[in-house]
């Protein structure tokens, strides 16, 4: 039988993060395309595999995966030429993950810069009461993965309804007028764009723009660097803390630690940087590939004569 091998996070993200449900989803889908035996390998160990490849002597890794939904992270020891046949030997030490990462950043700009000009906290008229629009609404809308629920006939009747009642209505207006027209993944292109630009730059400019048919949308922010530093300061402790628990389960102190490898897209993020600065120098900090080291280091995995020693075995059981 063929076995495939299919990356997994360490940590799953979501409102209520199931694994074995996601990890059972994951079976019945590749499954029905006619994948046979199934090894699951965590997204930093496959990095990890890809990094190794440069390395020339022994060494203790560290390899942060920074994905959309999760931040993982995998202490290996690689000993090059040390394994069967002259191959990589390489002795698995801790794995541990957090449901931190870009969206979450993504999220804190939309938070922050955009919410409030879409009617977030919107007051509205109820009898000889002033109340707030819900927050729940817009805290939906923030989230990508519950963006197409928003446009169901119930969410929309509710929103209109406190439209007609709202004692400042343009903000939600905008915000129906984005539900309707299908706008918000442009919307949070646009925001994806602004947390790019605050990695080369102390500030960036949010800028969005929609016209169409019954609607005129305008939003603008200027994000200073250092305010969205602050939004996700919470978010950055957790990352720290994943990275504590990481070396803790090791049994090493960030003084033992010989190489780290940072991959995926918010690894460019400066503060995100500055953990690991701070922890293991910037001497032992390494980068490249960060969108695609996943996926060669699968690929190289897959090519050696044991891939069952990469498979994660928590996700394989």
């Amino acid at each position: 039988m063929i076995c495939h091998l299919v990356w997994s996070p360490v940590a799953f993200a979501g409102v209520n993060p199931n694994e074995a449900l996601a990890l059972e989803r994951y079976q019945r889908a590749f499954s029905r395309v006619g994948f046979g035996e199934i090894l699951y390998v965590y997204e930093p160990v496959a990095a990890a595999y890809f990094f190794a490849q440069r390395l020339t002597r022994a060494a203790t890794v560290l390899v942060a995966d920074f994905g959309g939904g999760t931040s993982d992270f995998s202490i290996i020891r690689f000993e090059p030429g040390m394994g069967q046949g002259g191959s990589l030997k390489a002795i698995p030490l801790a794995h541990s993950g957090v449901a931190v990462a870009g969206d979450v950043f993504d999220y804190r700009i939309l938070e922050h810069a955009i919410l409030p000009q879409l009617g977030h906290r919107a007051k509205y008229k109820s009898i000889d009461k002033i109340l707030e629009v819900p927050t729940h609404f817009h805290h939906r809308f923030a989230q990508w993965n519950q963006l197409a629920l928003m446009k169901s006939p119930a969410v929309l009747r509710d929103l209109r309804e406190y439209l007609r009642y709202a004692v400042e209505r343009d903000g939600l207006a905008k915000f129906i007028a984005l539900i309707e027209n299908d706008l918000g993944y442009p919307l949070y292109k646009a925001v994806a764009d602004a947390k790019t630009g605050l990695s080369a730059a102390p500030s960036a400019t949010l800028a969005f723009r929609a016209t169409g048919f019954g609607y005129d949308l305008t939003l603008d922010a200027t994000i200073d660097r250092s305010a969205f530093e602050q939004w996700i300061a919470d978010d950055l402790q957790k990352i720290e803390d994943a990275v504590d628990e990481a070396l803790g389960e090791a049994r090493l102190e960030p003084t033992e630690v010989d190489r780290v490898f940072l991959t995926g897209g918010t690894s460019f993020v400066p503060a995100v940087r500055a953990i690991f600065d701070q922890r293991f120098g910037p001497h032992k900090i390494e980068t490249g590939d960060q969108l695609e080291s996943i996926a060669y280091g699968l690929a190289l995995i897959a090519g050696t004569e044991d891939p069952q020693m990469w498979a994660a075995t928590t996700a394989a059981s």
